[in-house]
């Protein structure tokens, strides 16, 4: 009775009467747990009507349990062939089976024209397929996907899914489906989700990424289709495997301004004290520097150390760095990438007028325990993650500390020498898989440091963030997450050597946020984003407590301030052909600066000192003091010349509603925070750059060159001798000066081959204009001059070179202007005392800074089943003993001005690291 697909061709030719026939006789049937072909005996039996089908077909193996009452044959088999990719066709008392095509028994005018109604018809996808693992046979069949149906008349179709490790089940980033056939590509977001329109007919697909096998697919689409892949490790123990990222992945990226680069990337490099570092490794970037060796403050394309925005899992960390500047206060062992933004900032971040650094932690494992550790000269951390329900939730953890006591002695400089230093810091983060649609994460972060600059002085600060985060997805197109965090910054300062003077004094700020973010892939051209902000600062400004009951010094706290930032965002990537994308983006913020708070009202249009005060206003809990706010614009542009080069454009502004408050040349660990009020704005910057990318020799190198201009408005600075200790009235101190900025930066990167890294220069320049409402608040007579971080020649040179598969060498190179510093050029007699002249601020500079480091890195033997892999690294930083000075500074001794060189490493510092594996 059955089968030959021969004998249902026979039939189709051999039939005159191409119209079906019309069964109109109803009947009655009851089927309990039976496979389709089943259904198709007893309807055969009862019926007398013929079935002619291939009994190979998978979905004849269905089970169906329903029942029908005086129901047609067609309505029968429309119900139980829904879900699978079966049609029938029925003709002279005979049905015949078909797998996924439909056959016509007349010809229909409505697949011809454009009917509106059947375009505006959105059909949804019929099932989902799940496909694992890679072979011949696999790479070689040819799946259909979806059936055929009668009113169907689109061209083209969707497919669309999630890629993730076979392994640990977490999504993989920048998977390239590559349809080869067609010449269509798409990449892998953030959640490994992709979407790709492909025609009707053969498509031959290839997922690969890095360090993952190849999988290869040939599919035919009759409708949209949600397609799963789960990619596995390429491990090959004996011979060097080359797995090829995405060609060109740099030059077709829109944003400008944006580096993102992977922890491991930073093992190699030489670097003080055999630490590997994530900041330390962004400094040898164009467009990122440190005013002074030792400083712990970061200048971004000009501007100030704080108005960059560091990120943690989104968690705010307002001191990124231990030990004066040496280290970063974030466990590179617990990081998995960093994205630093420069130039374009996307929409969803603000806060901060200059970069974003997004430090994104590391998955944990969800099948095994592991561990990562290592041993250092003056640190050692230990790592492990572990899964608490296998394939569902993980755990991933670690910790670091310090014993570097022993290193300051050693360093040229005597107060140094007698000083003590000491850090550690923690992090744990929890996640878990509830299903398919929803995952929690919680994650708790602190460090902790102490130092002694003099034997009676101990200063401490700290840094955490506790998060809670849920991600959902409301379907294959909407992904949304939502997040609460609270950050928190303090510092202490502990004076003991005068019992009369004893004192303690301390600051805090408190940032508790709530993060909702939604990704909308609307279709191949449009990928929105969309959101809001809302950030509650709580800052407690200063207190001083004296220890001693019968001190000479008397409590003072300074008043408390309140205040709330939100924003809304929202941020289209619009792909408008091959050759012209663009990044829209807008952002509304507004600051609410919040009592309870007492402000002095000064006269309008007069001064803002102490002679012009009009009134002492004060405000109740939560009343209104100041708003602020506007609009921030995001745009960026980008034109491919060819397949191997682009141009790209961007224009971006920015809202700053906190100012770090201090007087010194350099960044400082106890330097505070002050929020925008009544007398004091927020910060304004805007920035436009253009950029030349390209790739050379297959993408074996990649170069680029931009350049920037950027203008600021209302950075925070002070007057000379300025007190900013426990001041009631920081206004009548502050200036709110101008800032421009602007420079050049070149970048050639080779990332494969046995000689690899990078050489970048940079040509900037920082100038900023203070130029106040009173006499002392005008600095050199209101001009434009250089700012303490304005260092127009930037030279790294980054290298490693792989002399086999376990050993390397790595050298690192630096150049940099010297920075501005103000001399005395003279003296004078007054009032029969004499004085020092000094020139304008910042108009000489210290001599230029240059360094040689080496590294020489051992890895252990590649063997799989080894219970430890190990990685020594052998590195001497500033090679050839240069004395870079710190700082120049000048004392007067018998009469006579004398002036001092203070360096941090005036010679030679080689240490040994062991890292280790389990």
């Amino acid at each position: 009775m059955k089968n030959k697909i021969l004998i249902c061709l026979f039939l189709l030719l051999s039939f005159n009467v191409l119209k079906a026939q019309t069964n109109e006789k109803k009947f009655s049937f009851t089927f309990n747990e039976k496979t389709i072909k089943d259904c198709f005996d007893e309807i055969e039996i009862k019926s007398g009507k013929k079935f002619y089908y291939l009994e190979q077909w998978e979905n004849l193996n269905n089970i169906i349990t329903t029942s029908f009452t005086n129901e047609s044959i067609d309505l029968i088999l429309n119900t139980i062939l829904k879900e699978t990719n079966l049609n029938f066709f029925y003709n002279n008392n005979s049905y015949i089976i078909t797998q996924n095509n439909f056959i016509y028994n007349n010809l229909n005018t409505s697949l011809i024209k454009q009917d509106s109604i059947l375009i505006e018809n959105k059909i949804n996808p019929l099932f989902f397929e799940k496909l694992i693992g890679n072979n011949s046979d696999e790479s070689e069949k040819i799946t259909i996907i979806g059936k055929q149906d009668e009113i169907d008349t689109k061209k083209n179709y969707i497919i669309e899914g999630i890629i993730t490790d076979i392994k640990t089940k977490s999504p993989l980033s920048g998977v390239l489906i590559n349809v080869t056939n067609r010449n269509k590509k798409v990449e892998t977001n953030i959640d490994g989700y992709f979407i790709l329109e492909l025609p009707d007919g053969l498509n031959h697909l290839e997922i690969y990424a890095m360090s993952y096998k190849k999988i290869t697919r040939k599919i035919i689409l009759k409708k949209d289709a949600v397609l799963n892949f789960q990619l596995s490790e390429n491990i090959t123990l004996l011979n060097e495997v080359i797995v090829e990222r995405e060609r060109n992945k740099e030059v077709k990226a829109i944003a400008s301004g944006v580096t993102t680069f992977n922890v491991e990337k930073a093992k190699s490099v030489p670097l003080v004290l055999g630490e590997r570092d994530i900041i330390k490794l962004a400094l040898a970037l164009p467009g990122i520097k440190t005013a002074s060796e030792g400083s712990s403050g970061i200048n971004v394309r000009g501007g100030k150390e704080d108005q960059n925005l560091f990120l943690l899992d989104n968690a705010t960390i307002y001191n990124p760095s231990h030990f004066f500047g040496f280290f970063s206060s974030i466990n590179p062992y617990l990081v998995n990438d960093v994205n630093i933004y420069k130039g374009h900032i996307p929409a969803e971040f603000g806060g901060r007028i200059a970069s974003v650094f997004e430090i994104n932690s590391k998955e944990g494992n969800y099948e095994k325990f592991k561990g990562e550790g290592g041993i250092g000269p003056v640190t050692s951390n230990l790592t492990f993650t572990t899964p608490i329900i296998k394939e569902k939730s993980t755990i991933i953890g670690g910790a670091r500390a310090t014993y570097s006591k022993w290193i300051l002695k050693q360093i040229d400089n005597e107060e140094l020498n007698k000083s003590d230093a000491s850090f550690y810091d923690a992090f744990l983060k929890y996640k878990h898989k509830i299903n398919e649609n929803n995952t929690i994460e919680t994650s708790v972060y602190y460090s902790k440091d102490k130092f002694k600059i003099s034997s009676d002085s101990l200063y401490s600060y700290s840094n955490s963030a506790l998060s809670l985060s849920w991600k959902h997805n409301f379907n294959e197109k909407n992904i949304a997450n939502f997040q609460l965090i609270n950050s928190n910054y303090a510092f202490d300062i502990d004076y003991s050597s005068d019992n009369l003077k004893s004192f303690n004094y301390n600051f805090n700020i408190n940032e508790s946020k709530f993060i909702f973010k939604n990704v909308y892939f609307y279709n191949e051209k449009h990928k929105f984003s969309y959101g809001l902000n809302s950030v509650l600062y709580l800052l407690n400004p200063g207190e001083l407590i004296p220890t001693d009951e019968n001190s000479l010094l008397t409590y003072r706290k300074i008043n408390k301030e309140k205040g709330l930032e939100n924003s809304i965002f929202i941020n289209d990537e619009y792909t408008l052909s091959k050759k012209i994308s663009f990044n829209l983006g807008l952002r509304y913020s507004s600051f609410l600066a919040l009592g309870p708070a007492t402000q002095t009202v000064y006269e309008d249009g007069a001064p803002i000192s102490p002679g012009y005060v009009q009134e002492i206003r004060s405000y109740d809990n939560n009343e209104v003091i100041k708003n602020y706010n506007g609009f921030e614009y995001r745009f960026g542009t980008r034109y491919m010349l060819n397949e191997t080069s682009s141009i790209k454009l961007a224009y971006t502004t920015n809202y700053q509603y906190l100012h770090k408050l201090s007087s010194n040349t350099t960044q400082s660990p106890t330097d505070t925070w002050k929020l925008a009020d009544l007398n004091i704005k927020p910060a304004y910057g805007q920035q436009i750059s253009l950029g030349f990318f390209k790739s050379l020799k297959d993408d074996l190198y990649q170069l680029s060159l931009e350049g920037y201009y950027k203008k600021t408005k209302n950075f925070l600075d002070f007057r000379v001798g300025s007190d900013l200790i426990l001041s009631e009235s920081i206004e009548t101190d502050a200036i709110q000066g101008n800032g421009k900025a602007y420079g050049v930066e070149f970048l050639i990167k080779k990332s494969e081959g046995k000689l690899n890294g990078w050489v970048g220069y940079t040509y900037s320049r920082s100038l900023i204009q203070l130029n106040g409402d009173t006499a002392s608040k005008i600095v050199n007579n209101g001009n434009y001059f250089s700012s303490n971080f304005d260092k127009p020649h930037d030279f790294n040179a980054i290298l490693n070179y792989k002399f086999t598969k376990r050993y390397s060498a790595s050298f690192n190179f630096t150049y940099q202007t010297g920075r501005p510093v103000t001399y005395p050029i003279g003296s004078y007699t007054y009032g029969n005392a004499q004085y020092t002249l000094y020139s304008d601020r910042n108009k000489f500079r210290i001599p230029d800074y240059y360094r040689v480091d080496v590294g020489f890195n051992i890895e252990g033997n590649h063997k799989v089943k080894k219970p430890f892999h190990s990685f020594w690294n052998i590195s001497i930083y500033n090679l050839l003993g240069r004395n870079n000075p710190q700082s120049i500074f000048f004392v007067t001794d018998s009469g006579k001005i004398k002036a001092y060189k203070s360096s941090i490493f005036a010679y030679p510092i080689p240490t040994i690291t062991y890292n280790f594996k389990f």
